[in-house]
């Protein structure tokens, strides 16, 4: 099989299946070839992909969510984090903290900087009166 450099998530995904597998199920050395190549391509991409300097914070969250196929029910278990303040996370309703960033960076094997970053955070909702209040006069 001929591998190519990398140029899609879904091609880095379908490689680290492959290398996965071939780790997990064959001989190591008379796979050595694939293996070898297989691991360069993706820590190519990695490497390429690691600084994410264009996304913000969360939207770098997301997408390593997705790149290692990990819902928010998973980050609650990484972060230690409750379903509320994962969403709030999530949603730019509050911010990462020193914890929350050096976790992550464990995790995902990116550098603290691409989550120590500022972003704005959506205000919060002014809760109050309802906008159907009825006046009432004499």
């Amino acid at each position: 099989t001929e591998f190519t450099t990398i140029t899609s998530l879904e091609q880095y995904n379908d490689y680290s299946t492959k290398l996965q597998n071939l780790l997990a199920t064959s001989d190591i050395n008379a796979d050595y070839d694939i293996i070898d190549k297989l691991t360069f391509l993706i820590d190519k991409w990695n490497q390429q992909k690691s600084s994410f300097e264009d996304l913000n914070p969360i939207e770098l969250l997301k997408t390593l969510m997705v790149m290692h196929k990990l819902k928010s029910k998973h980050m609650i278990e990484i972060l230690g984090v409750s379903k509320l303040v994962m969403a709030d996370i999530l949603n730019y309703k509050k911010g990462l903290t020193k914890e929350n960033i050096q976790i992550l960076s464990n995790q995902f094997g990116v550098v603290t900087e691409a989550f120590n970053r500022p972003y704005k955070l959506r205000p919060p909702v002014k809760k109050g009166y309802s906008s159907n209040v009825r006046i009432i006069t004499k």
